[in-house]
């Protein structure tokens, strides 16, 4: 008998060379190191002999690369640098892709073979788009050509890339959209909702919000402020107001307004630094509807500084006319060109800051103009909160809770008719320029204090309609005359608030240094301004006949000036404020008479 010899090992590797290659291609085209690369990637093969046999241990890139044909991956984990692998072939993205332009697939495009076996094997392309057929074939071809690879390897490569990218801006848009556009409703407590309805149902309503408006954080600025706070509330109307805050640069316009929207819920705010020409027709239909809006800076939305570019066009017919409505050419899922409408619709409330009042007077006609305190008490008031709140000394708990208990009452107003049964009689002063816009934001004015006072006012059924409204009252008028005086009083004023501020400050150093005539150098060093700014307040009072020229020359010493009235400012402020004081006594007088059943 023949002795029983033990079978030897056999083990039978094979070489898996790229797709459309052989071994004398590889050697023709490649350096002979590629044999080597191929030898050290070798897998086991099962046959008759090796049946049992464990298949050889592989690198991980032979067990990718057995893989590659069947799956296929996008890695998004850096939005700068998306890769896609498939097959043999791997794709980067340089710079990620635009999430914004969804008519096109721009990208800066890396493609390169897995393993890569030599420094060639690689293709760069800038400005690709994907959605362009034609370029997309010559990219193809010129690829399969550097890379030594089947155009239709590349060609099925690339539409699976596709597909994959427009998954993932898809989801991307979708999520920004739910986070920006479609935040949840602000829910209450039980006890949360009754301590928001009992602030609102309190005596001196107007009075405690003003002064809890600055224990928020708020310093000074005490009609400004609360009259702030309720354009902001007035939001919620269908006739809002809008507000547009003036002062030099570095005197707190913004600071003011982030500091009153702080006590607005988030979910109702809008805020803007810059935004492109078109950029308000591409919000959804709603979703601008009763939000505040809040401009850092009218320049923001006006690149060249003429105040009539696409933006704010349309922020003027959204604050007009509540609605914007534009037609645009676009390709349906065939290609064809149609024509779509983009429609957003309002009521928005639109709040800004500037320091060109004449630049954006568009905008300012149909807005309440407010012109920051820039006296040196107010000044100090605010330096002195800033050191005790570096020191830690500021009740920030305290802060917070008052925001929060605003915001709740932001919550529980609710739309409701508002009539106002002195309307008839209520005239604004005949000195105030544009009467048309200005009696109507009067006229709002009064309407947004009697919203304000919802849950003390009795809710009314109208017989023959059936609407339910609320009525305001003579205090509403009163208390909305109070704060509206100044900036009736800047409509009324025909030079601007700037101006005006720089004139009585003028009057008063005139009238302590007992002169009668200035020169603009003198005056310059004493009022601390720069020569611009002088020169420009100097040509407007000139111009409008409040300063005329006595003496100098314009090569020497400079003009002299002499001021034409000292009292034209108190005579305007007076005729202002009796002109409203009067319109409210004629109306209580009428009132008390018709109680005690006279006729009237």
């Amino acid at each position: 008998m023949q002795n029983n010899l033990e079978k030897p090992m056999i083990q039978i590797s094979k070489v898996q060379t790229p797709h459309g290659e052989d071994i004398n291609s590889l050697i023709q085209s490649h350096e002979p190191e590629v044999l080597n690369h191929l030898l050290n990637e070798r897998i086991s093969a099962e046959s008759p002999a090796a049946k049992g046999v464990p298949k050889l241990e592989t690198s991980n890139s032979a067990q990718r690369s057995h893989e590659h044909d069947q799956k296929s991956k996008l890695d998004v984990s850096n939005p700068e640098l998306i890769t896609y692998e498939r097959g043999y072939l791997k794709c980067s993205l340089l710079g990620g892709i635009n999430m914004q332009q969804t008519d096109r697939l721009r990208v800066t495009l890396l493609l390169e073979r897995v393993p890569k076996l030599s420094p060639l094997h690689s293709v760069r392309q800038s400005g690709l788009d994907l959605y362009n057929d034609n370029f997309l074939q010559k990219f193809t071809r010129s690829a399969a050509e550097k890379l030594e690879y089947g155009t239709s390897e590349i060609r099925l490569l690339l539409a699976h890339l596709i597909e994959e990218l427009e998954t993932y801006r898809f989801k991307a848009m979708e999520n920004k959209r739910n986070k920006l556009g479609d935040a949840k409703p602000r829910v209450l407590t039980p006890e949360r909702r009754k301590a928001a309805l009992e602030y609102l149902k309190q005596d001196n309503l107007l009075k405690q919000t003003n002064i809890d408006i600055g224990k928020s954080g708020v310093i000074g600025e005490e009609v400004n402020r609360l009259l702030m706070y309720l354009c902001f509330t007035s939001r919620l109307r269908e006739q809002p107001l809008h507000m547009i805050s003036l002062g030099a640069s570095g005197t707190g316009k913004t600071y003011l307004q982030e500091k009153v929207a702080e006590l607005i819920p988030e979910q109702d705010q809008l805020e803007i630094t810059m935004l492109s020409d078109n950029a308000f027709y591409y919000f959804k239909q709603k979703e601008l509807k009763h939000k505040l809006i809040l401009i850092e800076d009218m320049d923001g939305l006006s690149g060249n500084n003429t105040g009539s570019n696409g933006a704010l066009l349309a922020l003027r017919e959204l604050m007009s006319k509540k609605r914007i409505n534009k037609r645009v050419v676009s390709k349906d899922a065939k290609g064809n060109m149609q024509t779509i409408s983009l429609l957003v619709e309002g009521p928005i409330c639109v709040a800004g800051t500037t320091t060109k009042e004449r630049v954006y007077e568009d905008n300012a006609n149909r807005s309440l103009l407010i012109y920051r305190d820039n006296s040196s008490n107010h000044f100090e008031k605010v330096m002195d909160y800033q050191r005790r709140y570096s020191a830690g000394t500021v009740d920030a708990k305290t802060e917070t809770e008052i925001k929060e208990l605003f915001k709740d009452m932001q919550t529980l107003f609710k739309p409701v008719s508002i009539r106002n049964p002195f309307a008839q009689e209520l005239k604004i002063p005949q000195e105030v320029f544009k009467p048309l816009r200005t009696n109507t934001h009067y006229l709002q004015f009064i309407e947004c204090v009697t919203f304000y006072h919802q849950f003390q006012r009795e809710l009314k059924v109208d017989e023959q309609t059936g609407e339910t409204y609320i009525e305001t009252t003579l205090e509403d008028i009163a208390a909305a005359n109070a704060l509206l005086k100044d900036v009736l009083l800047a409509k009324a004023d025909e030079i601007s608030g700037a101006c005006r501020k720089f004139f009585e400050r003028l009057k008063s150093h005139l009238k302590e240094s007992n002169q009668q005539s200035f020169y603009g150098k003198e005056i310059r060093k004493d009022l601390r301004l720069s020569y611009p700014t002088l020169k420009r307040h100097l040509l407007q009072l000139t111009i409008n006949g409040y300063l005329k020229v006595v003496g100098g020359d314009k090569f020497r010493k400079g003009y002299e000036y002499e001021v034409v009235s000292y009292e034209e400012y108190q005579q305007l402020k007076s005729n202002i404020i009796t002109a409203l004081d009067q319109a409210l006594e004629k109306i209580k007088s009428r009132s008390s008479v018709d109680q005690s059943g006279s006729k009237v």
